[in-house]
């Protein structure tokens, strides 16, 4: 079985996805206002709870415009790379 984002997607919307959407959402802030550029492995480290429902919530920053994610072919999911949305 593999990670898909429609399938995790409806449990960021309940509390424990609201809390750790947050905690993924300010640490993602956090790494691009040091460097510009954040991989998904760093977006998630340190923040506890299922590995899939993590990878949806920067997925979900992506949805809402918040992230862009630089192409990569044949990239592994924990070395996607994204970068802050302009203004």
């Amino acid at each position: 079985m593999s990670y898909e984002y429609q399938k995790e997607r409806e449990w960021i919307f309940t509390d424990h996805g609201q809390r750790m959407f947050l905690d993924v959402r300010d640490r993602v802030h956090h790494l691009l206002k040091q460097s510009g550029a954040v991989r998904m492995q760093e977006a998630i480290s340190g923040v506890s709870g299922d590995s899939w429902r993590q990878l949806a919530c920067v997925d979900r920053m992506v949805e809402l415009g918040e992230l862009i994610e630089l192409p990569q072919p044949s990239c592994a999911g924990q070395h996607r790379v994204f970068i802050a949305r302009r203004a």
